[in-house]
């Protein structure tokens, strides 16, 4: 049987709070080992008593608004591990004023979407990926950990039981929200004693309803998103709000949406909360796709390496894709907006756009930098040469269109 003894021999000059941090980083370590983790097979199913008329379709214009009928969530404890998972009637949760979350904002998040396949089944879309980065999430934010596979389980649980809200139309997906925050009352900065890892599902429309429409970026260089050493490439709730007040001055600039700028040589980042990818054309031909390496402030994003992986593909000669050109290559490097602002001037610069699971594809058309506008090419549909091709290689895999391992069938 594990002992824990509680030294007394710390310094009198540690405040008691001090004093508790330190105890309690001792008995989560001490006993993480033993705690209970996510168990399937111990799911318990509350069904609603009474179910919610299936929104209109127009009603799913505004992204996350809808929400399904049922939610589920599982607590944990520092010393019993992971609790029972519950699925039950989409609700609030309550939360202590102190709770560590709403303190410290002590939380990490996933977003992945399910889609209605030819067939009529219904397909998450690389949920492994969402796992593992989650697991990283809740590492830098001293949350705990939980067995990705086990995880995945009980969503596909989630997703059968809300299949019924999948849309069956083309652009249409049911949105998967899990979020994991602690719920420990106190105000002492430090791993928590207890969280909670919530699920919940939101019926989404596409992203651009009427047709792609590229956007303007505001190329933000008053405020940065990440730093290194930072957690810019972590999916936590803190990254997130720190962009707000950058996107409220793209839209002061004219623009729909910011574009971060990182450093004295402004090299490109990220596109507000998307991974930004640039098409350039060498003088041999050659066409680049380059986005920014994973150094640490990039979020590994899953749509980024979906496209990415499509594009290497194309490049190797494993799976062409009509609509690519031959002459063609992939980098993840550094690029500069000077590299870009020269390349628009020479023509050199095919196409910009952004990548993330809500608009899969963003095309750009403009980028407002140190007061100047920096022109982007765009097709006569909204979209380029090459992420056109793309976004229709992997919607196909999403779908179900084309089999792909990717594509993870919820059983009925």
């Amino acid at each position: 049987m594990l002992r824990l003894i509680r030294s007394e021999s710390f310094s009198s000059s540690w405040s008691s709070h001090s004093r508790r941090a330190v105890w309690a980083r001792t008995v989560r370590a001490a006993y993480s080992s033993m705690a209970l983790g996510l168990e399937p097979s111990r799911l318990e199913i509350q069904r609603a008593a009474q179910l919610k008329p299936k929104p209109d379709p127009s009603e799913l214009r505004v992204f996350g608004k809808n929400v399904t009928d049922h939610m589920m969530s599982i607590e944990w404890n520092v010393l019993s591990g992971w609790g029972t998972p519950r699925i039950h009637p989409y609700g609030k949760v309550s939360l202590e004023p102190h709770a560590s979350v709403l303190n410290f904002a002590q939380s990490c998040f996933e977003g992945f979407k399910a889609y209605r396949t030819p067939s009529g089944k219904v397909a998450l879309f690389r949920p492994d990926m969402n796992m593992k980065r989650m697991q990283t999430s809740a590492w830098r934010a001293t949350l705990p950990e939980f067995d990705s596979d086990a995880m995945i389980q009980l969503v596909k649980q989630l997703v059968r039981l809300e299949k019924d809200w999948v849309p069956d139309m083309p652009g249409y997906s049911l949105y998967v929200r899990p979020l994991l925050f602690g719920t420990e009352g106190t105000l002492v900065v430090a791993p928590p004693t207890d969280a909670m890892l919530t699920v919940i599902c939101c019926p989404v429309g596409p992203y651009y309803p009427e047709g792609f429409k590229p956007i303007a970026l505001y190329g933000t260089t008053e405020f940065i998103r990440a730093a290194p050493g930072g957690i810019g490439s972590y999916k936590l709730g803190a990254n997130y709000v720190t962009g707000v007040i950058a996107a409220k001055e793209a839209a002061r600039q004219g623009c729909v949406q910011n574009l971060w700028l990182q450093g004295p040589e402004h090299l490109i980042t990220e596109v507000g909360t998307m991974n930004a990818m640039t098409v350039f054309k060498h003088p041999d031909g050659t066409v680049e796709l380059a986005t920014a390496p994973l150094d640490g402030m990039i979020l590994p994003g899953i749509t980024r390496d979906s496209v990415l992986c499509l594009a290497r593909e194309h490049a190797s000669g494993k799976t062409k894709i009509e609509g690519l050109p031959d002459k063609f290559c992939v980098s993840e490097r550094g690029i500069s907006m000077k590299e870009v602002q020269e390349a628009a001037k020479t023509g050199t610069l095919v196409e910009f756009f952004g990548t993330g699971t809500a608009a899969v594809i963003s095309p750009v058309n403009r980028i407002r930098y140190l007061n100047e506008d920096v022109h982007i090419p765009t097709g006569p549909d909204g979209m380029g040469p090459v992420s056109k091709p793309l976004w229709q290689r992997l919607v196909a895999i999403q779908t179900g269109t084309i089999e792909h391992p990717w594509s993870i069938v919820v059983p009925e």
